[in-house]
C-alpha cells in the first residue's frame, strides 16, 4: 500500500548531450537532469525476463546485454499489480535504474545508496521514486554518491503461496529478485562511478521487512556494508508457511483463464508456465482483490537452505543474523492506516488479535489470554490511543480505534523495531533507532501514519512548511552521512543535532521532528512493548538476545 505521494521522475529535458556509460559491447544512454548537474540512468534489465519456462522460477541475474546501444533514459515498466494495466506494467520488469553527480569518471568509487520500494509485496515500482533531491545535497554537502533502485516481482508472481509453491521450492521470489539486483551492482556499479564495496541497502516498509529477511541466511553482508529500515522487520509481515495461503494461491490460478480448472488440484504451475500474460495479470488481479486478508502476499518460511528458514525469533535467538551496521525506525502512528472502521467493538478488537495470530505457534488458550492481557495493556481510551498526542479527539470514530490503532502499530512495527535493535546492539552491531513524529497537516485519524516519512528521505514533502523542509533536510543529511561513512554524525551539511547510538547502556532514538529534533528515552509504551517481546511465539514474532553471543 503506497500512501506516500508520488516522487516520480517525470519526463526531464534531455541535454544535448547525453550520457553515455559503457559495460561490455553495450552503450547505454542515459538521461542528463541538467537543473540539477545529474545523470539518470533506467530501465536496464538485471535479470533474463521471468515469463514462460522461467515464470515463478529463482531469478536468472542478467549482468550483460547483447546490444550495442541501449535506451536507458527512463524507467522501465513496472510489475504486474493493481492499479495499472499492461500498457505501464509488464511481466519482463525486473530492471534497475541508477542517479548519479554528473561529471563523475569511471573510477570515481563513490558510496551506493540501494532502495527497495514498499507496498505490500502486491504493489510499488521504482518509477515511483525521483532520488534527484539525495543527490543533488550529497553533492552539495561534499560527500557525493550514487542511487540505486529496482523492479521486484510482486503479489503471486513475487511471494507465490500455497503448498505446490513450497514443494516446488519456489518461495520468496521477490528475495531473490533482490539478490539479483545487488549482484547487479557489484558486477556493474562501478562503470557509474559507483564502489561496490560501499553499498547501503534502504527501503521501506515491505522494502525494509525484505532487506530485514536478508539478513537472516543470504549472501547479503558480501553485497552491502550497512542498512537502513524504514518501518519494517524480519517479522512485521506475519511469518507463516506458504500453505497457511492456499485460498490465495487458488484465486489467483482461478482468474487465470486457461488455468482455472486446476486452481484447487495442487498441480498448476506447468499450466501456468504457458499462460499468456494476459491471463497472468487476470490471476493476480483475481487474487490480490479477493484475499481474505490485507495482504495475502507475504514472504513465507521456506525450510532449511532457504532465505526464510525458520520464524525470525528462533534465528535471532542463535545470534543467526548479518553483523552490518544499521538504522532503523518508526513513525509515530504505524497502525492507523491498517485499522478498520468496521466492528470496532471490545469483542471484535480481541477477535481481530486472535484471527491474526491464528493458527498459533502456542497452545490456544495462551492466544486467548495472551488477547486479553492486551486488552487491558491498551484500554479503550481515546487520549492513550493512536493517533497518540490526540487527547479524547476520536475523528468521528468510535473510541476503540484508537485503541486498535495503536495495538496494531505496537504488534507489527514498534515492538518489532525495538527488539531488532535491542538484538543487534546487544551482539555489539552499530546501531541507531529514530521515531518521526512530523505533524501531517489533515491526516485526521492517521496522524503520523505509515509511510508519511517517505516523501521527507526524498525531500519533496507535500507540507511545505519550514518545519517540515527542515526536517526533511535533516534526514537527507543524515541517511547520506550514514550511507558515505557508517554515522549520520559526520558534521557535514546542515547543522544537526548529534544522533547517538543505539547501546544497551544507552536505549535511546532520534526524535526526527523539524521543531524538536532531540535524542529520547526508548522507553515509551515500556509495559506494553515488553509484553509483547516476553514471549515473541505468541505473535509469530522473534525474540530480543540476551547476551547469549
Amino acid at each position: 500500500m503506497l500512501l506516500y505521494p508520488s516522487i516520480l521522475l517525470g519526463l526531464l529535458p534531455l541535454a544535448l548531450a547525453a550520457p553515455e556509460v559503457q559495460i561490455g559491447k553495450t552503450t547505454f544512454v542515459g538521461r542528463d537532469i541538467t537543473q540539477l548537474k545529474l545523470d539518470f540512468f533506467g530501465g536496464i534489465p538485471f535479470a533474463e525476463p521471468p515469463v514462460g519456462d522461467l515464470r515463478l522460477k529463482p531469478t536468472v541475474l542478467k549482468t550483460k546485454l547483447d546490444v550495442k546501444t541501449f535506451d536507458a533514459s527512463n524507467f522501465g515498466k513496472g510489475c504486474l499489480q493493481t492499479g495499472g494495466s499492461l500498457a505501464t506494467l509488464s511481466e519482463d520488469c525486473l530492471t534497475i535504474n541508477v542517479y548519479r553527480p554528473s561529471g563523475i569518471k569511471q573510477n570515481a568509487k563513490l558510496p551506493v545508496l540501494f532502495w527497495t520500494y514498499g507496498g505490500g509485496f502486491q504493489d510499488g515500482m521504482a518509477s515511483t521514486f525521483n532520488a534527484s533531491a539525495i543527490v543533488a545535497q550529497s553533492v552539495a554537502r561534499g560527500t557525493p554518491l550514487v542511487y540505486v533502485n529496482f523492479n521486484y516481482r510482486l503479489g503471486p508472481l513475487g511471494f507465490p503461496q500455497g503448498q505446490e509453491a513450497d514443494d516446488r521450492h519456489a518461495l520468496n521470489l521477490a528475495l531473490r529478485d533482490q539478490l539479483a539486483a545487488l549482484e547487479w551492482v557489484q558486477a556493474n556499479i562501478e562503470a557509474f562511478g559507483g564502489d561496490k564495496s560501499k553499498v547501503t541497502v534502504f527501503g521501506e516498509s515491505a522494502g525494509a521487512i525484505m532487506t530485514a529477511i536478508l539478513f537472516l541466511n543470504s549472501p547479503l553482508d558480501k553485497l552491502a556494508r550497512a542498512a537502513i529500515f524504514e518501518s519494517g522487520s524480519a517479522a512485521t509481515a506475519l511469518e507463516f508457511k506458504a500453505s497457511h495461503r492456499e485460498v490465495d494461491w487458488q484465486n489467483f490460478v482461478s482468474g487465470v483463464p486457461s488455468c482455472a480448472s486446476l486452481a484447487t488440484s495442487g498441480n498448476t504451475f506447468d499450466c501456468l508456465k504457458h499462460a499468456n500474460t494476459s491471463e497472468i495479470f487476470s490471476g493476480v488481479l483475481n487474487a490480490v482483490n479477493n484475499s481474505p486478508e490485507e495482504f495475502g502476499f507475504d514472504p513465507t518460511i521456506d525450510g532449511p537452505g532457504g532465505l526464510f528458514p525458520d520464524i525470525a525469533s528462533r534465528l535471532l535467538s542463535k545470534g543467526h543474523f548479518a553483523r552490518l551496521p544499521f538504522i532503523t525506525g518508526t513513525n509515530l502512528d504505524e497502525g492507523t492506516v491498517f485499522t478498520s472502521t468496521a466492528n470496532l467493538t471490545d469483542a471484535g478488537v480481541r477477535e481481530s488479535i486472535i484471527t491474526s495470530y491464528s493458527p498459533p505457534l502456542v497452545s490456544e488458550a495462551l492466544l486467548q489470554e495472551t488477547a486479553d492481557k492486551l486488552l487491558q495493556l491498551y484500554p479503550d481510551d481515546p487520549a492513550v490511543g493512536s493517533p497518540f498526542n490526540t487527547g479524547n479527539q476520536t475523528f468521528g470514530l468510535p473510541s476503540n480505534f484508537k485503541r486498535a490503532a495503536a495495538l496494531m502499530g505496537d504488534l507489527s512495527f514498534v515492538s518489532q523495531r525495538r527488539s531488532w535493535i535491542q538484538t543487534a546492539s546487544r551482539a555489539g552491531v552499530k546501531t541507531f533507532g529514530y521515531l518521526f513524529t512530523q505533524p501531517q497537516p489533515g491526516s485526521g485519524q492517521f496522524g503520523v501514519f505509515h509511510g508519511s516519512e517517505v516523501p521527507y528521505v526524498y525531500g519533496a514533502p507535500s507540507d511545505t512548511s519550514a518545519s517540515s523542509l527542515h526536517v526533511s533536510s535533516l534526514m537527507i543529511d543524515y541517511w547520506v552521512s550514514f550511507a558515505t561513512s557508517l554515522d549520520p554524525n559526520d558534521g557535514k551539511g546542515v547543522p544537526r543535532p548529534h544522533w547517538g547510538q543505539y547501546t544497551p547502556k544507552n536505549e535511546a532514538v532520534l526524535q526526527l521532528n523539524g521543531d524538536n529534533t532531540t535524542m529520547i528515552p526508548d522507553d515509551f509504551r515500556k509495559e506494553q512493548i515488553d509484553f509483547i517481546n516476553s514471549d515473541p511465539t505468541v505473535f509469530h514474532h522473534r525474540r530480543a538476545l540476551t547476551i547469549r553471543n
